[in-house]
Formats: C-alpha cells, sequence, structure tokens
C-alpha cells in the first residue's frame, strides 16, 4: 500500500464518520426538541396564562418548531448525490465491476465532506435556534410568574 493509498482510506473512514456522528448528534436534538415541544404544549394547555405569557411562549414554540425542519432536512437522506450507495443502485454488476476497478475515493471524499459540511452548518444552526427558543420560553415562564404573582 501506498502513503497516498492509505491516506485515501483514512480520510474516507473519517468523513463517513463524520456524518454518521452528525446524524446521531442531530437525531438526539430532534428527540430533545420534540420532548421539549410536548412540555411546552403540556404546561399550556393546562395551565391558564396571559396573552404576554402566551405570545412569548408561542414565539418559543415556533422557533422549536422551526427547529424540527432544519433538523429534518440536515438528517434527510441525499439520494441524488455523489457516489457510494445510490450510485451503486443504479449500475448493472458489469458497470459496477467496472466502476471498483477504478478509485473513486478521492472523488467520493470530496462529496461525503461537501455533505457533512452542510449537516454541520444545519445542525449548528438548529442549536443556535434551540437557545433562542429557551430563551423565550424562559422569558414566558418569568411573565406568567411574575403576572401570577401580580394577580394574587
Amino acid at each position: 500500500m501506498t502513503h497516498t493509498d492509505i491516506a485515501l482510506t483514512a480520510a474516507h473512514a473519517e468523513v463517513k464518520a463524520e456524518l454518521a456522528r452528525t446524524d446521531t448528534k442531530a437525531s438526539l436534538l430532534l428527540a430533545f426538541t420534540g420532548a421539549a415541544l410536548a412540555g411546552v404544549w403540556t404546561v399550556a394547555s393546562n395551565t391558564p396564562l396571559r396573552p404576554a405569557a402566551l405570545a412569548v411562549g408561542g414565539a418559543g414554540a415556533l422557533v422549536l418548531l422551526g427547529v424540527v425542519a432544519l433538523l429534518l432536512r440536515a438528517v434527510r437522506p441525499n439520494l441524488g448525490g455523489g457516489g457510494g450507495f445510490p450510485k451503486w443502485a443504479t449500475l448493472s454488476p458489469e458497470e459496477l465491476r467496472t466502476a471498483f476497478a477504478e478509485d473513486g475515493r478521492a472523488e467520493d471524499i470530496a462529496n461525503l465532506s461537501r455533505i457533512a459540511v452542510r449537516k454541520f452548518a444545519r445542525l449548528q444552526r438548529a442549536i443556535d435556534l434551540t437557545y433562542v427558543a429557551g430563551a423565550l420560553i424562559l422569558a414566558a415562564t418569568v411573565i406568567a410568574m411574575v403576572q401570577a404573582g401580580g394577580a394574587a
């Protein structure tokens, strides 16, 4: 094995691992966001809230829905993309033999790296929006508590 061959194999494995880690992180954040939305819905539907708290909390819930959409976009399969499995599914056995006779790892690494960067960017935006939603929901909680204290 040449140094280039070893480097290509390592880079290919690394970028695939990064994609898997990103999908795992996005899936965990998606589960957290779903739980947060369920909690917000439960509290909002079982607690008498004034319009100010409802408006701020509703904005937080809308931001969380935006997070869900962004995360679903991040983990959506890319069937029209570069090499690998989707491409192999379209080839005949003879075309597969020809494709495997060529070393397409460099192209595959480049394609997978671009996919990974897009996933990372969406994940970063989703996390930032989760912070915003959390701040809005916390503000709604404070408003509700102040209003409840003022009504007593």
